[in-house]
């Protein structure tokens, strides 16, 4: 069913607006059908009475006028992270600015709407718009920078900043298979579930029951969860790899965590550890082995738990799965990821999956604190 409302709004205090709201607007990052109604569109005007620019998502506080006084709406926008990539900033709307949003309401009925497009009522100028904010490639292909010794650098080995993200593939699909996803990982057709991966009946069902519920169930979006397994290279926030040579181990690190790492190990060390998890390698992101074939670091990972989904759109998997990583930099610019997974609990054989990341040179790795405004 279709909702469609017209409100018009008058101004009211700061503090009052955040009471109003303050059990509101407050989840972890999430795919946004989870908490909020694709088929449920609202249309709001009124007054901002408070700005929280803090991840996961900003929020814009308005008061709006209704037929029975004033109520106070929590409208969500994307990470600031994400706004600040798009040239805005906490200063881009003040307390007082008459504003009009166009987006959709939270499943649970609470006064909080996602922001499809939010305008100054005075000018009609938009503002809070995101846009692919992807560096442009160089017009001609950099050759892979190496170590003294020719070893290829999976990072920047110079000093400077950079990460690795804009991954070619947002959700892990097997190799050669082509279905319709959107940037969550939710399916276009739910008919195409039996074609993402060779899954084990059960696993299919668990598969198509996440999807149907449009993914409310995320780890991640309930619980904060780190993004372990391949999703950890399929988020716009990115992530770095940090070569520790001396000690032969390199850190994993990652845009879209808490300050989340993960460390593989060059040295040859056994691939066990405490059935709880281990500090220097959580069973969120397995134990890794790793040795060089050439240009390609080839990574064996296992010893996963099974608290955690490891890809967007919610494929699931269990505590024995395998997988061989392979991290190609192909030139300056370009990081080549591949995967073969092997897990005898949830799929009938095993499959790979493969995509491309881009270098965004010369920027820090953003910092991303999944309950930040859960203060």
């Amino acid at each position: 069913m279709k909702l469609s409302k017209k409100l018009t709004g008058i101004s009211a205090g700061v503090a009052c607006s955040i009471l109003l709201l303050q059990s509101g607007a407050t989840l972890a990052h999430h795919p946004i059908q989870a908490k909020f109604d694709p088929d449920a569109s609202i249309s709001l005007t009124g007054v901002v009475t408070y700005v929280d620019w803090r991840n996961p998502h900003a929020h814009i506080f308005m008061n709006v006028q209704t037929g029975n006084g004033v109520e106070n709406w929590a409208v969500e926008l994307e990470s600031p992270i994400i706004l600040k990539l798009n040239g805005w900033s906490s200063e881009t709307l003040q307390p007082g600015d008459m504003i009009a949003v166009d987006g959709i309401t939270a499943r649970n009925g609470t006064r909080q709407v996602w922001s499809e497009n939010l305008t100054l009522t005075g000018t009609g100028r938009e503002v809070y718009s995101v846009a692919d904010t992807r560096p442009p490639l160089p017009l001609a292909k950099r050759p892979a920078p190496r170590w003294p010794d020719g070893q290829v650098a999976l990072g920047a080995n110079d000093g400077s900043d950079g990460y690795w993200s804009y991954p070619s593939e947002i959700a892990l699909v097997e190799d050669g298979v082509s279905v319709e996803m959107d940037e969550y990982g939710m399916l276009a057709d739910i008919n195409d579930a039996s074609r993402v991966a060779p899954m084990q009946d059960w696993a299919l069902e668990l598969y198509k029951n996440r999807q149907s519920r449009s993914l409310q169930d995320d780890p991640v979006f309930l619980n904060c969860k780190p993004p372990g397994g391949p999703r950890q290279y399929q988020s716009v926030l990115g992530f770095q790899l940090i070569e520790d040579r001396a000690n032969q181990r390199i850190f994993v690190t990652f845009g879209s965590g808490n300050h989340n790492f993960r460390i593989i190990y060059l040295d040859g060390r056994e691939q066990t550890g405490l059935v709880t998890g281990d500090d220097d390698n959580p069973l969120y992101f397995g134990r890794s082995s790793a040795h060089w074939e050439g240009d390609t670091l080839v990574v064996d990972t296992r010893g996963f738990n099974e608290d955690f989904w490891f890809s967007n759109g919610g494929l699931p998997h269990t505590d024995l799965l395998s997988m061989e990583e392979r991290f190609t930099r192909e030139d300056a610019d370009t990081l080549r990821y591949e995967v073969s997974i092997d897990d005898p609990g949830a799929y009938t054989r095993s499959w790979n999956a493969s995509w491309t990341m881009q270098w965004v040179g010369g920027e820090e790795l953003p910092i991303h604190f999944c309950q930040n405004n859960r203060q």
